[in-house]
């Protein structure tokens, strides 16, 4: 079942603009694959699903680009596409994006495995970073403010 619902994903999301998890259930359900909003966020950081912007603050689910699907590349690509500032405070890391593109950034950055960083908390356009103890997050922050840069 999990590999036909994922197969029908990357079909709904190349045919069509779907910029919500919503939108994408209801595609499914309209498929007859019975499926919850929870499963279909699985889905997504599964199949790597991005979040491309199509102005006027507007974004869509998108298959990642070949070549640019893992680690860094992927994160220095949403790093320039989506982020506009890094702020760090105790051991918190506040990376701001454009919005709706909190939780593509924050898979990005989970999917990098990046040893000092724990894991992260997304919103709209914000994302909490929680660095491991002993490391200190101006240091995370001044690599994200890095990774920002480069691609302006």
């Amino acid at each position: 079942m999990k590999p036909r619902r994922q197969e029908k994903i990357r079909e709904i999301v190349e045919k069509n603009v779907i910029e919500t998890q919503e939108e994408l259930t209801e595609f499914l359900r309209r498929e007859h694959i019975k499926v919850t909003q929870a499963t279909v966020s699985r889905d997504i950081k599964e199949l790597m699903l991005v979040k491309k912007p199509m102005g006027g603050g507007r974004s869509r689910y998108a298959l990642p680009e070949s070549g640019s699907v893992r680690g860094e590349n992927r994160l220095e690509n949403l790093f320039r596409d989506a982020v506009t500032g890094v702020d760090a405070s105790g051991n918190l890391v506040v990376v701001r994006t454009l919005p709706g593109m909190a939780n593509a950034v924050a898979s990005a950055l989970d999917g990098a495995k990046q040893p000092d960083i724990i894991g992260t908390v997304a919103g709209d356009d914000t994302i909490f970073v929680a660095v491991r103890q002993g490391k200190t997050a101006a240091s995370v922050a001044e690599r994200m403010r890095a990774l920002l840069s480069e691609g302006r």
